[in-house]
């Protein structure tokens, strides 16, 4: 059976220009065909995650990563912000960040710490950790 993953892009509110644009339409949607694609080379489906509504305030690079889940149910994984699995960013580039986040979970899910670490990653996003 194939790892099942999710990323669900939650609503932001207040986001810089910059750090949106890469989440418009057609720039998104290729960035994810692709990411997808290349994670079904090694068996693992990668699907689009439906955000019911959620909105995250965005006042820092932060809270941007913060918007955006990955659940990895196999892994016992159900949604975790790329801010709490690659931490500080080295580039502030969204799209790389997506990316390094959801090939950590992909092929290392162990680095990531569980909610039960009690780290200070991030805030703002409500997802405990």
């Amino acid at each position: 059976m194939a790892k099942q993953m999710r990323l669900t892009c939650y609503g932001r509110a207040q986001s810089r220009p910059e750090w949106e644009s890469p989440f418009g339409g057609v720039t998104f949607d290729l960035f994810f065909a692709e990411l997808a694609q290349e994670l079904e080379r090694f068996g693992i489906t990668l699907e689009r995650g439906i955000a019911c509504g959620e909105v995250i305030e965005v006042k820092s690079y932060g809270d941007l990563l913060n918007s955006v889940r990955i659940a990895s149910p196999s892994d016992g994984i159900s949604n975790v912000c790329v801010g709490h699995v690659i931490g500080q960013s080295p580039h502030l580039d969204p799209l790389e960040d997506i990316r390094r986040a959801v090939n950590r979970i992909a092929f290392a899910p162990e680095t990531v710490a569980p909610d039960s670490e009690n780290r200070k990653v991030c805030h703002n996003c409500g997802c405990g950790c």
